[in-house]
């Protein structure tokens, strides 16, 4: 006979409970974290700026009901919407995601923490403007900042030691989890509500990563996480209703999310929630890239000019890698979107070769038609260096390391470039903050006029008066 399933009441999850405790009460000490917290914002909606030039994105915005204006709801960057929290949500998120071009985490689990501002923006700037409607003070910034640097925290911790991939789940589930406790706690949630919010995340059915791997890829990779953080907001906004939550949503047996979902073992923690995650989250700063792929463009681009003109002359390309590049982004065979080419080592060191730089455009149907791009894609050889593998995993260097080396017909090669780490990376982040300014000033272009950009970046470039700033004032000078 099978035991029998226990039917009393169990208290809440220690993990559930961590993570309730942390978002509520945890004082934010490190200016470090502020500071990139700030850069993060910036590089974030500049993202999504940048994607609204792609009308795949933006035929998935606004609301449900065409023409719905909410009064005192969310605004959204770079457009004319102003939607109920959760809607609004989806589309920061989306536009966000869309290009793979924000902040990313490696570790036992991938992901994009800061697919998390789409709720948490949203979800600010709703209720900064439902204050001022009833004569409260508003949000400021600061508070933005903080929920971004908790969500970061609560996501990239939780993916240090606990792969879902290796299960099939997709990162986003981390992503539905951190927003709903910051924002339920930013809404003002008891910690009882907090914990009910946090356990409906955990037991809602997690997406499949199906839509990230060949032959499927497809891109609702680009949307999934503002479906995720706007899922966020809406069981925020549910809990402080007073809809109940489920104490031992993850370790209740048989129907709890370990037994149904992780092969029954639980989460592994190897340090406390802080603000590790934000004080060393990397940055895309110079291609839009899959970032296990990041430092493997890098050293395409530098080989440009001398194999640029003997591309015809390439016999083999051999890249070095890690266990993880090699498991995710190393494809055989057709490509058949922009989602899947992303995600392709040997499109994006084939791109980097024959053009020397990367963008996103580079991966739409007119690009990739160049018979040029699957020849050399044909060429390459991925090649795992295990010590480099070893040391994607080390917390005290997080490296993603990547090696392109050409070898010609007539038997010449050419150096063997390696790249550790990218610009993006806590290591370069001097070297990076200038070119990721840079970035936000182009994608600034890409939507405001001279002044308004200027306005924008004046008050962003500024750390004091930034997290001054009121949530509804902020957003408001981003309307089109």
């Amino acid at each position: 006979m099978s035991s029998p399933i226990p039917s009393v009441r169990q208290k809440t999850d220690q993990v559930i409970a961590d993570i309730v405790d942390y978002a509520m009460q945890y004082k934010i000490t490190s200016a470090e974290a502020y500071n990139t917290a700030r850069l993060c914002l910036m590089d974030t909606l500049g993202c999504g700026f940048e994607a609204l030039s792609y009308p795949a994105c933006t035929k998935l915005m606004g609301p449900i009901v065409p023409g719905t204006v909410v009064p005192n709801g969310a605004k959204v960057p770079g457009t004319s919407f102003q939607l109920d929290p959760v809607m609004a949500a989806f589309n920061i998120g989306c536009m966000i995601r869309w290009l793979d071009f924000n902040d990313t985490w490696l570790a036992a689990e991938w992901g994009h923490p800061s697919d998390n501002l789409g709720g948490i923006l949203a979800a600010a700037d709703y209720l900064s403007r439902t204050r001022v409607a009833a004569g409260k003070p508003p949000l400021t910034m600061r508070d933005v900042l903080t929920g971004m640097i908790k969500a970061h925290e609560i996501q990239g911790v939780i993916a240090l030691e606990n792969s879902f991939n290796r299960v099939g789940l997709d990162h986003v589930v981390l992503v539905k989890v951190a927003s709903t406790a910051v924002i339920t706690a930013m809404l003002g949630g008891t910690r009882d509500e907090v914990v009910n919010a946090v356990s409906n995340a955990w037991i809602d059915g997690q997406s499949l990563r199906t839509y990230r791997h060949t032959p499927n890829t497809g891109s609702r990779k680009s949307w999934a996480a503002g479906d995720a953080t706007s899922r966020a907001v809406r069981l925020a906004l549910m809990a402080l209703k007073g809809e109940m939550g489920y104490p031992s949503a993850l370790t209740a047996k048989v129907w709890g999310f370990y037994d149904v979902l992780f092969k029954g073992k639980p989460f592994k923690f190897t340090r406390k929630y802080g603000s590790y995650v934000m004080e060393h989250v990397l940055f895309k700063i110079s291609f839009p890239a899959e970032f296990h792929g990041q430092t493997a463009a890098e050293c395409a681009v530098t080989l440009h000019p001398q194999v640029r003109d003997r591309i015809s002359e390439i016999k083999k390309i051999v890249i070095t890698t890690h266990e993880s590049a090699i498991r995710i982004i190393d494809k055989q065979g057709m490509l058949n979107n922009p989602a899947d080419r992303d995600h392709c080592i040997q499109y994006i060191v084939a791109i980097g070769l024959m053009k020397g730089t990367l963008q996103a455009t580079d991966y739409e149907d007119d690009v990739a038609a160049d018979p040029r791009v699957d020849a050399l894609r044909a060429k390459m050889v991925c090649v795992e260096k295990k010590q480099w593998t070893r040391d994607y995993l080390d917390p005290a260097k997080r490296s993603i390391a990547n090696a392109v080396q050409v070898f010609f017909k007539d038997g010449s090669k050419t150096a063997n470039i390696e790249a550790e780490f990218p610009i993006g990376h806590r290591r370069r982040r001097k070297e990076g903050i200038p070119l990721l300014e840079e970035k936000y000033k182009t994608n600034l272009a890409r939507r405001f006029p001279a002044k308004q950009q200027g306005v924008i970046f004046s008050l962003c470039a500024d750390q004091k008066r930034l997290e001054a700033t009121p949530v509804h004032e902020f957003v408001d000078l981003f309307v089109i």
